[in-house]
């Protein structure tokens, strides 16, 4: 009754180091902790990832960086992938993939472990679209130059994770997917464009540096006006859904891209020049204009 009482007044920190063995404090911590000593060193989660980028360790290994819905981004170092009885193929680790993973975490380290890995939503029409592949590209590079975060962020994760699925499964409507993506991620990155939602005309400036619309050129040379002010005004408009109804010729598209990026580089100047752009104009160039809303 005693040792109840004073259990009860103490954070479970507290307790841990009260209880008597090793075996007793096994037993009274969750499973997922590994212990030394009889006390825990190191934790098995369950999380669902999102492959930003990986890099090659050695003949065999690879570094993997993925944005976790549990733990935010993390580096996982994956050794043996390379050889024939390797557990964890190559294939799990391309650009974007949505994974179901398991993993040890070990607070402070920079590099953690995988225990198992599978798709979580396996791409239905991504990997038979040009067009696609080239935004999807394009998209995991701003994702790994602008999410830094090391802690969870589910909010984040599930708008990332949901709107990338609603991208695979369009089948018609999103060639203008990228701009629309590039304006929401701005609202976690926290310089999303104000706008005055007491008027119903479109405004004709979009200051740049300032993040918002306005009537008037700014005293600085970064704005935009006219069509892309237009075009970015109706974006921030627009839902997923209405992306369909969303009318932009390839040549506004590429000026309101050029625009959006313009724009992070003010807010982000670490964002530096982005290496998929080229290939992504080239794709949005040669895209097929017939379908309304993407002429």
């Amino acid at each position: 009754m005693v040792i109840h009482l004073i259990t009860s007044m103490l954070p479970p920190v507290f307790i841990l180091f009260l209880l008597p063995t090793a075996t007793v404090r096994k037993a009274w911590l969750p499973k997922f902790w590994l212990f030394t000593n009889g006390f825990p060193r190191l934790m098995i989660l369950q999380t669902k990832g999102i492959v930003f980028q990986y890099f090659k360790y050695g003949d065999t290994s690879l570094v993997v960086k993925i944005f976790t819905e549990e733990l935010g981004l993390q580096s996982y170092i994956v050794k043996g992938i390379r050889s024939k009885k390797a557990k964890l193929k190559p294939a799990l680790f391309e650009p974007l993939t949505l994974l179901d993973l398991e993993v040890y975490h070990k607070p402070g380290q920079n590099l953690q472990h995988i225990k198992e890995a599978r798709v979580d939503y396996p791409w239905h029409h991504i990997p038979f679209s040009i067009e696609k592949q080239s935004i999807l590209l394009f998209l995991d590079e701003i994702l790994y130059k602008c999410v830094r975060e090391e802690i969870s962020n589910k909010e984040l994760f599930q708008w990332i994770y949901h709107s990338l699925v609603w991208f695979d499964l369009e089948e018609q409507y999103f060639l203008n997917f990228h701009l629309f993506f590039l304006l929401q991620l701005s609202r976690f990155l926290g310089f999303y464009p104000k706008m005055d939602t007491t008027s119903d005309e479109i405004p004709g400036v979009f200051d740049l540096q300032d993040a918002g619309f306005s009537a008037h050129r700014p005293f600085h040379p970064y704005f935009t006006e006219g069509v892309a002010a237009q075009k970015l005004f109706v974006l921030m408009q627009t839902s997923t859904e209405s992306l369909k109804t969303l009318h932009i010729s390839t040549k506004e598209r590429r000026l309101v891209l050029d625009t959006l990026l313009t724009f992070y580089q003010l807010h982000l100047p670490e964002l530096g020049k982005i290496k998929s752009l080229n290939v992504l104009r080239m794709m949005m160039g040669n895209s097929h204009p017939g379908k309304p809303a993407n002429s």
